[in-house]
């Protein structure tokens, strides 16, 4: 089996190292060949040639960018061979992840441990066993995604944990705890809802204020707690949507509240939910954040989403 690792060598839970011992426990099962990233939407590129090398398995070492990347890369490219009566996944590469990022939800929503280590051990057992599965994906206009996408408020904290970050906050929970807060109190106009959802042949639902879309559960973790704002979400069905008509402090404490609950039920008049959607469209009268699996992608008013079933096989 031919397999290629896209390494983020800037992965926050790695090392030098630890990259060796991966590289070296890769090669024990597979013909290996190492390829590292030196920029933004280079893992994009790099899988997209893997593909279209023909390569069996594409494995990436980093956080959930990295991965949101190289599908992106996976999901464009063009293998080299196509057999009659294979399906879309079977002729792309399969995708292994190993978390190496600070939260890691695509990795840990396949069932994958937090760790790296414990992570590549559960992934060379399922290459020796054959152990792999299919799962959907979502789509927002031309980019793909793994687990998520925010249009509104959740997608603004995002973007100012990324500007800490840059200035040297380390990402942690406590960050982005007081992000969400700096934003919500600071940086929101939450008396004039803006967004508009419209889906084929349903009555567009109008003055909604923040949207949270879900290709699987949970949404992403607060240290080792689930956050669930969709709990039916499923990478073998549609897309789910969570929409908050207002932001009003008692009903969105409220809301919030029943995200972190072992048991997730959202519901209240300024809640809306969708469940298993396959296409949809989000419209904002102004200029609104916007992000796809964790990455802030800047401002957007018009995103077109659509569910893309049993897209990609991962070993898990």
């Amino acid at each position: 089996m031919r397999a290629v690792l896209v390494v983020n060598p800037k992965a926050t839970t790695t090392s030098e190292r630890s990259r060796d011992v991966l590289v070296r426990a890769l090669r024990s099962e597979v013909d290996l060949s190492v390829r590292y990233t030196r920029r933004r939407g280079h893992a994009t590129d790099l899988a997209r040639e893997a593909a279209e090398e023909g390569v069996d398995l594409v494995v990436t070492l980093g956080g959930d960018g990295t991965v949101n990347e190289v599908v992106n890369g996976l999901m464009t490219a063009e293998p080299p061979t196509f057999r009659t009566g294979e399906s879309p996944a079977e002729r792309l590469p399969a995708l292994a992840t190993v978390p190496g990022g600070s939260t890691n939800v695509f990795a840990r929503a396949l069932g994958l441990p937090r760790e790296w280590p414990d992570g590549t051990s559960m992934i060379l057992e399922g290459l020796r066993l054959g152990r792999s599965r299919t799962i959907g994906l979502g789509r927002a206009d031309d980019r793909y995604f793994t687990f998520c996408a925010g249009f509104g408020i959740d997608a603004a904290v995002i973007h100012r944990v990324e500007q800490a970050r840059r200035q040297g906050r380390v990402s942690t929970p406590a960050l982005y705890l007081r992000s969400t807060v700096s934003q919500y109190f600071l940086a929101s106009d939450r008396r004039h809802p803006s967004i508009s959802i419209e889906r084929p042949g349903e009555v567009a639902e109008a003055e909604l204020a923040t949207v949270i879309i879900q290709n699987t559960a949970p949404w992403t973790y607060l240290g080792e707690r689930e956050i669930n704002p969709n709990p039916e979400a499923s990478f073998d069905l549609g897309l789910d949507v969570l929409a908050m008509r207002q932001l009003r402090v008692g009903s969105t404490t409220r809301t919030v509240t029943q995200f972190f609950s072992s048991q997730p039920d959202p519901h209240g008049r300024q809640v809306l939910r969708l469940h298993d959607v396959s296409e949809f469209t989000l419209l904002s009268a102004r200029p609104l954040g916007f992000q796809l699996d964790g990455d802030y992608l800047g401002e957007r008013e018009k995103v077109r989403f659509a569910s893309v079933p049993a897209a990609l096989r991962v070993i898990c």
